[in-house]
């Protein structure tokens, strides 16, 4: 359609006509227009397609691959915490939403409602959830009578809606998501404690070790913690080209709040009633969003080793005279080879398209490893591997191919994660006065600053700063606390500061 378009507006654009015919190739840079080349990126390395209804996306097999990679990992480990799956319906009564003022106050302007069935209207409409702590509280104070049913740990992979209306963005935005929401119950808030803290860091655990992706593990202001809940830890990602903050994956601590309104109470040991302590965590497909707007680049995607469906990709390289078959018979060697040492391979044996054309499609999909075969390969018995992430080649012999294949997806998934945490550090930025502050936060920068932990002063600093690209707000208080020597004053109000907190615009 687009090379169509193209003809019909005239002269001048003859090039770009061809460009978007072949499908290679992006028209924007990321560095340029940041949120065109993201749009243009997961469309074009076949992550979503777009669909009819606004913040909708459909996740196509290639990101899918991605998400289910983070969940045999994830969920092999809650499972060896003790959590268990389940799977609660989708729809919410009102009665129930509405139980827990500060959580649906934080919730309902983008809870979406089911009002008819067929032609008739329903006599209460029926809410879709856009989280389950109130879909599933009630069975809670059901199931749990004594101290000898606690600890409940249940987790469900799915879906929630949240009918937003800002600017949805693939992954990042929509208004239906994919996650898993793990919600306990225990007797002790030192259990509810500590598994906080366990859960946030197997979050740590997909974003830097799985994703490649520094995070800051830390605390959410009271003003940006979960509606309801008691307190909130997350990590949080940083996105240097916009300036950015973005939650990574959120563990709360609920406390006894949704015990009180939801009566979750159990007999302890000595025969007294008390109320249970509350955890609700969750990470989504947000995940991927991060991962392709910190790694990506000017060519399409970069995929981190070990969540990529391919992670090497053969490609014959024939001359006109070669032995055409001696190379084809070599990539599928090659791929045996590769398959059978647990190297996610495949080739491309397309007969259709030039192997230039096939490097710019696995480039844009964003394969980590390349491996070209051509006359000269076959003859010496070598292969030519090519480096997604830094352009690298080296020539390898077939003898210790497994070995060196294996070596350099090591590498390549370390490296992406050594660039991205430069690129992080030297967007950090320590201001100690609201000048120094809006001049950080001018240059784009991730800001940590002396605070004095007052809620109003939040609010003031989100009003100071209000502006066309947002205002700023706490990302979160890190648990890794620089020393804050005495008579250090808060950034934004001047008074006594108890805490550094990094600062930012965000998602």
């Amino acid at each position: 359609m687009a090379g169509r378009e193209q003809k019909k507006s005239g002269g001048g654009g003859k090039k770009k006509e061809v460009k978007k015919e072949t499908g290679l190739g992006l028209s924007f840079t990321k560095d340029e227009n940041f949120g065109e080349w993201y749009s243009e990126v997961v469309v074009n390395g076949e992550m979503i397609e777009y669909y009819d209804i606004s913040g909708c996306y459909i996740l196509r097999p290639w990101a899918i691959s991605i998400w289910e990679n983070m969940q045999t990992f994830f969920d092999a480990e809650i499972k060896k915490m003790k959590v268990k799956n389940c799977y609660f319906p989708l729809f919410v009564s009102p009665g129930v939403l509405q139980k827990e003022k500060d959580h649906v106050e934080g919730f309902a302007p983008e809870v979406a409602w089911v009002t008819k069935s067929g032609e008739s209207d329903l006599e209460v409409p029926i809410a879709i959830r856009p989280t389950s702590e109130t879909v599933m509280y009630p069975y809670y104070s059901k199931w749990i009578r004594g101290h000898r049913d606690l600890p409940l740990k249940l987790n469900q992979w799915c879906n929630v809606v949240r009918w937003e209306f800002s600017h949805p963005t693939p992954f990042i935005r929509s208004r239906e998501f994919l996650w898993q929401e793990g919600h306990t119950a225990f007797s002790t808030k030192e259990e509810a404690d500590t598994e906080v803290l366990q859960i946030l860091e197997l979050y740590r655990r997909i974003y830097e070790e799985f994703l490649a992706i520094p995070v800051i593990k830390g605390r959410k202001s009271e003003l940006e913690k979960f509606a309801g809940g008691l307190y909130t830890t997350s990590v949080e990602a940083f996105i240097p080209n916009t300036g950015r903050g973005i939650q990574g994956a959120t563990s709360h601590c609920l406390g006894q709040n949704f015990a009180k309104m939801f009566e979750i109470n159990f007999e302890n040991e000595k025969g007294e009633k008390a109320m249970v302590w509350q955890n609700s965590w969750a990470y989504s497909t947000r995940t991927i969003g991060v991962m392709v707007m910190v790694h990506g680049d000017d060519k399409g995607l970069v995929l981190p080793p070990k969540v990529a469906a391919v992670q090497v990709i053969v490609i014959p390289v024939p001359y006109k005279d070669a032995d055409t078959q001696g190379i084809f018979d070599a990539c599928v060697a090659t791929v045996a080879t590769l398959t059978e040492a647990g190297i996610l391979a495949e080739a491309d044996l397309r007969d259709n398209y030039s192997p230039g054309w096939k490097y710019s499609d696995w480039e844009m999909k964003g394969v980590p490893l390349r491996i070209e075969i051509g006359p000269r390969d076959l003859a010496n018995n070598q292969v030519r591997a090519v480096r997604r992430d830094n352009g690298a080649k080296t020539d390898i012999s077939r003898v210790f191919l497994v070995e060196q294949v294996k070596g350099m997806l090591d590498k390549i998934q370390q490296n992406l994660f050594d660039v991205a945490k430069q690129k992080r550090d030297a967007c950090v930025e320590v201001v100690k006065t609201w000048e120094e502050f809006v001049t950080a936060l001018g240059q784009k920068k991730m800001i940590l600053a002396p605070w004095c932990d007052e809620e109003d002063v939040e609010k003031d600093v989100k009003a100071r700063t209000k502006g066309e690209m947002g205002a700023a707000k706490s990302l979160c208080t890190p648990f890794e606390q620089p020393e804050l020597p005495e008579g250090t004053k808060c950034f934004a109000s001047g008074k006594p500061a108890k805490k550094w907190t990094y600062w930012g615009r965000s998602y």
